[in-house]
């Protein structure tokens, strides 16, 4: 398994065209003096020994030996050992709401980048635990399997939005159930997070919570909105072009549901938290998952990575020596010879 120690120095690559633009003007400029001095014929003679085609291979060696000079500075690794090991933790799965209603604003920035939010600041806490996600609208979907992989969880996240998911509604009991089927069989213990509005139009979370907490899974809610509530944007890409309306033409309000989340959670055997501007439930979930009972399971990982930095170093310094030792003037024999071809300034 491949990784850099330094990932930050792979940014000195984006000099690379800026480079390419500065020689392309540089030869330009000297294509245009040279051709101002007469007939090229004429100034051939007068310059035998001038080679552009030498000078382009020198940038070209130039550039290379920066491309490698930049991989070694970024600090290659190599895993050269897959080990496994005993961790102890919980198995927890996130179900996101990602249904239209969760752009509505009574939660800064939204709805769904408040929730985001929250689930990467409770990563961010975890340790050792295992996590899942599981986004739904109308219909569920699991985006995510059970892992240890906090950086994949947060990749994953990332690009969440309503549009994954063309259904509309709010399936919460499907949500419940898909996240149930992402947990191994064990004696871990497993926690699901429904992090939504609440607006359920499509199935008995009430039911699904219970079933739920009949396999020993519990169910904890998170409520993201206002109880007052707020339109739904309308949006055309990333331009807003109005709120949400009914047949009647009247703006859609949509509230936070409080009493189905809380029934949820207490069929769930877990806790109802709701979210605001002030506060986004994190810090009371994490207390409740802390106090569950850590279990030992097997991960496995690469370990005893190394460097592999000195290679590359290696490469770019024969590169420079080799454009060292690269002359721009053709020497005579290389005039019979005519490596380069024909070289004359076009």
């Amino acid at each position: 398994m491949l990784r850099f120690a330094h990932p930050y120095a792979l940014y000195l690559m984006l000099v690379l065209p800026v480079f390419v633009v500065f020689f392309a003007m540089m030869v330009n400029r000297r294509k245009k003096a040279l051709k101002s001095l007469g007939e090229w014929n004429l100034v051939q003679r007068l310059m035998p020994e001038y080679s552009s085609a030498r000078s382009t291979t020198k940038f070209v060696l130039l550039m290379a030996a920066w491309v490698f000079l930049v991989l070694g500075l970024a600090g290659p690794q190599i895993g050269s050992k897959l080990e496994k090991i005993k961790r102890k933790g919980i198995d927890v799965v996130f179900a996101l709401d990602v249904s239209n209603s969760m752009l509505a604003q009574d939660i800064t920035p939204n709805r769904l980048e408040r929730s985001k939010q929250a689930i990467s600041r409770l990563l961010d806490k975890m340790d050792n635990d295992r996590v899942g996600l599981v986004i739904f609208a109308g219909k569920a979907y699991i985006q995510m399997p059970v892992t240890s992989d906090y950086a994949a969880a947060k990749l994953f996240l990332s690009g969440i939005n309503p549009g994954m998911i063309p259904t509309q509604g709010t399936a919460i009991g499907q949500a419940i159930e898909k996240s149930a089927s992402c947990f191994a069989e064990g004696k871990q213990s497993k926690a699901i997070i429904v992090i939504t509005d609440g607006e359920n139009f499509e199935d008995d979370a009430v039911e699904a919570a219970k079933a739920a907490a009949a396999q020993g899974i519990k169910v904890y809610t998170v409520g993201m909105g206002s109880p007052d509530g707020a339109p739904i944007p309308m949006y055309n890409g990333a331009i807003q072009i109005g709120y949400k309306t009914d047949q009647k033409g009247q703006t859609v309000i949509t509230k936070l549901d409080d009493r189905l989340l809380n029934d949820v959670a207490l069929a769930g055997n877990g806790m109802y938290v709701r979210a605001s501007n002030s506060q986004s439930g994190v810090k009371e979930v994490f207390d409740k998952l802390n106090s569950l009972e850590k279990t030992e399971y097997d991960s496995r990982f690469f370990s005893d990575y190394e460097d592999r930095y000195q290679v590359l170093l290696i490469v770019a310094l024969i590169i420079l020596l080799a454009e060292l030792f690269l002359v721009e003037r053709k020497s005579r024999l290389s005039g019979k010879i005519k490596l380069f071809g024909n070289e004359n300034v076009k």
